[in-house]
């Protein structure tokens, strides 16, 4: 069951309306990094998930993630103005002044809609925790690129957040990988002696041993820090 709350997680207002840069921020609205694929993703993980340590982190994750949505829709909401027009638009999906009427619809930054393709949901618990992983850190560098090409402080102050929060997010999915280390796909790791050869076929030059495969351990960058410290 779910139950929304009106107040958004965090405020979201701009200092002025740009609907190019609306524009930009549909990748994260409708985008293959965007915040409908983290909801979708990790809440259909958490379908599966039998463990209620595991189920519980998807399911936390995944309903933060759409308040992220909310936040994104919000952001480009502002952003878009009071009226259509399609001159302001120089570059990029301009289906928001002729289809959508304004509406933060879910789309990428050029028009293309959202897709269920975009989720990863495999039932094994190390793979799906990897791709976790890996889409968190790819929306990471999507908010960073956006926060480098506007000036609006307080669209800055909202992208900064979202991007702390996948920050948050990355280091959970890492700690939670770190618990399963002999469970599903991890349990094959190293079997044999095919698993522990590099083959060395782009000459001149290698740059690696031969591999020892191991179960992955992640570490949380709160360890890191502390360790750092002593």
């Amino acid at each position: 069951m779910f139950e929304h709350k009106k107040k958004l997680l965090h405020p979201v207002k701009v200092e002025r309306p740009n609907p190019q840069y609306a524009v930009l921020m549909q990748e994260q609205l409708g985008g293959c990094n965007g915040e409908v694929k983290a909801a979708m993703q990790y809440l259909s993980q958490s379908f599966r998930a039998k463990d209620p340590v595991f189920k519980d982190l998807f399911l936390d994750i995944g309903t933060e993630e759409l308040s992220h949505m909310e936040m994104v829709a919000e952001t480009i909401n502002l952003l878009n103005g009071g009226d259509v027009d399609y001159k302001k638009v120089d570059a990029g999906e301009i289906e928001t002044m002729v289809t959508f009427g304004l509406n933060p619809a879910l789309v990428n930054s050029s028009g293309n809609p959202w897709t269920a393709d975009y989720v990863t949901v495999t039932g094994d618990l190390a793979a799906d925790l990897l791709a976790d992983i890996a889409s968190e850190q790819r929306a990471k560098v999507v908010y960073e690129y956006l926060y480098r090409q506007i000036d609006d402080k307080y669209v800055k102050e909202t992208i900064m957040f979202l991007l702390e929060r996948e920050e948050a997010h990355n280091a959970l999915f890492c700690e939670a990988l770190n618990k399963i280390t002999d469970d599903g796909s991890n349990k094959s790791f190293g079997m044999s002696e095919d698993s522990r050869l590099y083959f060395d076929l782009s000459k001149p030059g290698r740059y690696f041993d031969d591999p020892d495969p191991k179960a992955p351990k992640m570490a949380n960058a709160k360890d890191s820090k502390s360790t750092k410290s002593k």
